[in-house]
């Protein structure tokens, strides 16, 4: 926990060393700062995927480094070169760890909460929300030990900078690896009494193949695109093509486990890894290549199913190059707007109000109707969505709630993991930065589908 990592840490400095620094008013704050930074991001690991993206290793060594140039930069510099310090310690020393963005950006928004000015001017500058963790006032080495020693031995989640709900959540995500585990140990054998497992895989593959919809007719599509051989028309038809095989691919495997278990094939390694799959409930790992997902096989099916009915978002990437082109914006210099309805998704009949197509013939504005397929407009030769992009619905919040009426963030309830977030209009603007850290810190996110 956190107590014992800044036990560990305090115990490897020596006295030398804790009064080497010439200005000691800022190095002794600065450096219990950097002991907490350090027991943060070893023990947010726990959170799991609320924690890291990709769990990273940070040692001893990382923080040793770190120690030295908060001493060195100190002595060389009247005033705290803050920029420095947060470059060198979390971009370089730290973030030469990390290989995830977001995992970056987190890590930046912990080193700016703990260096800055506040933190050496500030008597007992919190380093949480949790009145118990602070930078304690001026003292000897063993001031220091001593005040760690008094910490609560179990890390509340807002020490982290996390919601509550974080603990519930990794928690259940533990519980779900130990009863993987412990279904991997079941005894692969038949029933006597009963159903047996082959009875139940067979009924299943059944019910599965009778969901697996047709596949796409390609020939024709490729047809009625050939007006128009743009990058997003290709994009399209290269995942129809990875659709169709995927579709092909469930057919041939529920086709040749039915024969193996009757006897009339061998049953292989792969035959046999999808048998334990779907009688596990779990999606086969052959069929995840082409359709990624966390969700058990039963909602996996129905997503494949629902995916047949709806057209990818292709309006997104032409409105960003299309705004950029008739806005004379660079490209590069546009970024996402997201504008949440107030509405329910049920009482969405058409894009928000005040968007148009735009002619690129005699530049006039033609209020849409509704939120049009990019294959038609190019059809009819003429329009060109200007903001229009689709508005995607279904979307889930994770790490916060939402206010609908206010149009923010908010803190999640007690036991509230995850929330519906109504739908996005999604609408290309020149960039704005924005200060997300408390959210960053929070993991929060919004999910496109659920592992349930």
């Amino acid at each position: 926990g956190l107590k014992a990592n800044l036990k560990r840490l305090y115990n490897l400095i020596t006295e030398q060393q804790f009064s080497r620094c010439h200005k000691q008013d800022k190095y002794k704050k600065l450096l219990f700062a950097l002991c907490y930074f350090h027991s943060v991001l070893l023990e947010r690991k726990k959170f799991l995927m609320l924690g890291w993206n990709i769990a990273y290793e940070f040692n001893d060594s990382d923080f040793e480094v770190s120690e030295n140039l908060l001493s060195i930069y100190l002595d060389d510099y009247d005033e705290s070169p803050w920029d420095a310090l947060k470059y060198l310690i979390a971009g370089i020393n730290y973030g030469g760890h990390v290989t995830d963005e977001w995992d970056r950006r987190l890590l930046m928004t912990y080193i700016a909460d703990f260096f800055n000015d506040n933190s050496i001017n500030t008597p007992f500058f919190q380093l949480s929300t949790l009145v118990t963790y602070y930078i304690p006032k001026d003292g000897p080495l063993s001031s220091y030990k001593e005040y760690v020693s008094m910490l609560p031995n179990i890390d509340h989640p807002e020490a982290f900078g996390q919601h509550p709900n974080a603990d519930i959540q990794s928690q259940i995500q533990e519980t779900r690896l130990m009863f993987d585990t412990l279904l991997s140990l079941q005894p692969q054998i038949s029933s006597v009494a009963g159903e047996s497992r082959e009875d139940k895989v067979l009924e299943l593959s059944a019910n599965i193949y009778k969901q697996i919809p047709e596949n796409i007719d390609y020939d024709n599509t490729v047809k009625i695109l050939s007006i128009d051989p743009s990058p997003i028309n290709v994009v399209l038809l290269q995942e129809i093509q990875r659709y169709n095989a995927l579709l092909v691919e469930i057919r041939k495997s529920l086709k040749d486990l039915d024969m193996g278990i009757q006897g009339l094939v061998v049953m292989t390694v792969e035959l046999e890894s999808i048998f334990i799959c779907i009688y596990d409930g779990r999606v086969p790992p052959s069929w995840l290549k082409a359709y990624p997902s966390l969700k058990p096989l039963a909602a996996w099916t129905r997503d494949l199913v629902q995916l047949g009915d709806h057209s990818p978002p292709a309006e997104y990437l032409l409105d960003v190059r299309l705004s950029a082109r008739l806005n004379n914006v660079s490209i590069d210099s546009l970024s996402w707007e997201f504008s949440v309805m107030t509405v329910d998704d049920t009482n969405i009949t058409g894009p928000p109000k005040n968007q148009y197509l735009v002619s690129l013939d005699d530049k006039k504005n033609v209020p849409t109707v509704g939120i049009k397929p990019v294959a038609s407009l190019f059809a009819r030769g003429t329009p060109y969505p200007l903001c229009n992009s689709g508005n995607p619905m279904g979307l889930f919040l994770q790490g916060a709630g939402w206010d609908k009426k206010n149009q923010c963030l908010i803190e999640a309830t007690p036991m509230q993991l995850v929330c519906q977030i109504p739908t996005i209009h999604f609408k290309p603007v020149e960039n704005k930065k924005k200060s997300p850290d408390h959210w960053a810190k929070r993991g929060t996110a919004l999910l496109m589908s659920l592992d349930y």
